[in-house]
């Protein structure tokens, strides 16, 4: 006989969905800006005029790093929710609350995010997933 199914475990299925898409469509201008603003920069060094050139490509390939980076870590989390690593929840937490700054989408998904992982009982519900899932233990909260 199979186990009944908890309330988390279709809302963290969704949320480990969501991170991925989410994380697969900022990598896109994250990648886009780190190839343009670095490899690049010797064709752009024809059309962009010095000022901007010494001070705005920077700022740019900075931004599609900081994209790049922090869809990384959203591909990870969604592997680690779906997956139901121990580590996910700490990691798709912070990244919820740094996605509440992305209007309209991030802050969606940062919301979604916070009310399915930050009670207590989401936390000891995911950690008995998890438990079950690779046999681990965690040390017991006071």
């Amino acid at each position: 006989m199979l186990p009944a199914q908890s309330r988390l475990s279709g809302h963290i299925r969704l949320l480990g969905i969501l991170w991925l898409a989410e994380s697969a469509l900022r990598m896109i201008p994250g990648l886009a800006f780190l190839f343009i603003f670095s490899a690049g920069s010797a064709i752009l060094q024809q059309w962009i005029p010095f000022p901007f050139l010494m001070f705005g490509v920077p700022i740019l390939w900075g931004i599609g790093a900081l994209l790049s980076i922090t869809a990384i870590a959203g591909l990870a989390a969604g592997w680690g929710l779906l997956e139901r690593k121990p580590w996910a929840r700490t990691l798709t937490v912070i990244l919820g609350l740094i996605g509440l700054c992305s209007v309209p989408f991030g802050t969606a998904l940062g919301v979604y995010t916070l009310w399915v992982l930050l009670p207590a009982e989401a936390e000891q519900e995911y950690e008995a997933a998890s438990r079950a899932q690779h046999g681990t233990t965690f040390p017991s909260s006071v």
